[in-house]
């Protein structure tokens, strides 16, 4: 992508949060990577209202300088040190899915209580301690919570997840809220059975083959 569109596909991505109900208003942020320098969404802007030239340019290598007419998300520090962090990641999405935040009020991971926690990378997707937003603290605990993992609970706030772009970190962030709202409604019907970790582990291996590869798998 030219800077321009991946300028409008962060946009697109925003925007896509709140019509599928993964987010309110201004809550959440999205940013993508561009060689050495980060793409993302302004602090406190209504999605309908942005346009490309609206959208922030933070570098990598610098710590909070940034370019555009717009001052970048207040979380604009965990979205930076997570991409410095991961080299497989192009795309950062932070939301306050109503479901994945519940569990992160409750400071609960989610668990294999089904197989497609495997596209997180690994039998569970960790919930952290509690930071204030915007703070280096929070910025930490979402850079360790993340640790072989593609999605994170924060404490009392939302879910991050990462993506090679923004696409597969979309389609995470769509199933990271299923499987949270699926494990809600079978505790109310009972207590969920856990996948074993070697079963996750092998469709974690298997999952590197199959559509979600691309960014885009689904059943």
């Amino acid at each position: 992508m030219t800077a321009q569109e991946l300028r409008r596909a962060v946009i697109a991505a925003a925007r896509s949060m709140n019509a599928l109900g993964l987010n309110q208003g201004t809550s959440g942020n999205v940013s993508a990577r561009i060689g050495g320098s980060v793409l993302i969404t302004p602090s406190g802007v209504p999605y309908d209202a942005l346009t490309p030239k609206k959208i922030a340019r933070m570098e990598l290598d610098a710590d909070g300088a940034w370019t555009g007419p717009l001052k970048p998300s207040s979380e604009w520090r965990f979205h930076l040190d997570i991409l410095r962090a991961r080299s497989d990641a192009g795309a950062v999405v932070h939301t306050h899915a109503a479901y994945c935040t519940a569990f992160a009020m409750l400071r609960e991971p989610l668990r294999a209580t089904h197989y497609m926690i495997a596209a997180f990378g690994g039998p569970d997707v960790r919930c952290t301690d509690y930071a204030p937003y915007g703070t280096p603290e929070l910025s930490t605990l979402a850079v360790k919570g993340l640790q072989d993992r593609s999605a994170v609970l924060l404490g009392s706030h939302g879910m991050i997840v990462i993506g090679r772009d923004l696409d597969e970190a979309m389609w995470r962030a769509v199933e990271l809220e299923a499987l949270a709202k699926q494990t809600f409604i079978a505790r109310q019907m009972g207590s969920p059975a856990i996948l074993p970790d070697d079963e996750i582990q092998r469709t974690v291996e298997r999952f590197k083959a199959y559509g979600l590869n691309a960014g885009k798998g689904n059943e």
